[in-house]
């Protein structure tokens, strides 16, 4: 029996390295399938070469004639890939008995929409049917970045465009919310506390309604009384600014807004001052308040506070990982024709 147990054994182990082997095969297969449906760098520089220089340019003239172009391209882009992924499915219009993403509360106050459209008409013009609309919205975002005052980041592109998008699906954090339950918001597409903390610095460039933080100026936590960890000359400027409401505010969208970022002096730059004013307890949201009493977030808080540079880095990688959350590649999806709507589908 010796002898057959022994013979067993080199068996055993031959088989053992078969499966080795073949286990290697099948992840080397993995890789390069995934390689081959992955985002790339300049991914359009054979299909349509000017593709990221036409976006560049529309994105500047518009950036020229209105420079808040750039932090409404930001929350689009943002708002996109929070729901689906970034496959532009924000950017479709509701058809039939289909309510879409753009009509959720959340998504009202949502611009860039038009400039999307102007994009894609001029790319359509000279690359028929090869740029999709969610790359299109990633670049014009990473442009308007750039021209805020930003890192012009390399942005990986090869997106495909999705083909729903409905209302349901839409359940966005809001500024009120607590920063651990907006954090588990974000960890939910694979972003973390320090992702989050740097993309808020995007508040140095945004645009708020009113309603989204007059509890902290009138009535904070229910006590009749102003939020006491907000600075007394940004209370009484907001309060000049936003007046107690008399009923339920039904449409945000439709509320006074000031600028989000009431610490700097030139609201369309984005630099590091959003993180000053989080500092001196001049954070206007609730959510941003908050980074100032979390030790792991205001540590970051006051790193970027201290080293401008630092943030503009880190945005820029924050940025480029959002812009992956969920993205469609290979034959997923569509490119499609028009960003408001999905192409035809054929018989």
């Amino acid at each position: 029996m010796a002898p057959f147990h022994g013979f067993e054994a080199i068996l055993t182990q031959s088989f053992r390295n078969e499966l080795k082997v073949l286990f290697r095969i099948f992840l080397l297969l993995v890789l390069l399938v995934n390689g081959a449906h992955s985002l790339e760098l300049h991914f359009y520089k054979n299909s349509c070469p000017q593709a990221e220089i036409v976006v560049g340019r529309i994105v500047e003239r518009n950036f020229r004639r209105d420079p808040s172009i750039a932090a409404g391209l930001l929350r689009l882009h943002f708002h996109d890939c929070f729901i689906r992924g970034c496959d532009a499915s924000v950017l479709l219009d509701s058809t039939g008995e289909n309510v879409a993403e753009k009509e959720a509360p959340p998504n009202l106050s949502l611009r860039g929409f038009e400039l999307i459209d102007e994009i894609k008409t001029e790319l359509e013009r000279q690359c028929r049917g090869v740029v999709s609309c969610a790359d299109i919205l990633a670049l014009a975002t990473r442009d308007g970045v750039a021209l805020s005052g930003g890192a012009a980041y390399a942005l990986p592109t090869g997106r495909r465009d999705g083909t729903v998008s409905t209302i349901a699906e839409v359940h966005m954090p809001s500024p009120s919310f607590s920063l651990s339950a907006v954090l588990s918001s974000f960890q939910a597409i694979n972003l973390n506390l320090e992702d989050l903390t740097t993309l808020l610095g995007a508040h140095a460039v945004g645009f708020c309604h009113c309603g989204f933080f007059t509890d902290r100026l009138y009535n904070f936590m229910g006590t009749g009384f102003p939020d006491p960890d907000m600075d007394r000359s940004l209370l009484t400027s907001l309060q000049k600014n936003c007046p107690r409401p008399i009923a339920p505010i039904v449409n945000i969208s439709a509320d006074p807004k000031i600028f989000i970022d009431q610490t700097s002096s030139s609201p369309f730059v984005l630099d590091n001052s959003f993180y000053h004013g989080v500092l001196k307890g001049r954070a206007v949201l609730q959510l941003d308040k908050q980074l100032a009493f979390s030790q792991v977030a205001s540590t970051l808080v006051e790193k970027y506070a201290r080293n401008p540079k630092t943030f503009r880095k880190n945005f820029s990688k924050a940025m480029i990982k959002l812009g992956n959350v969920g993205v469609l590649t290979g034959q997923q999806g569509e490119i499609r024709l028009k960003c408001r709507k999905v192409n035809k589908r054929r018989h």
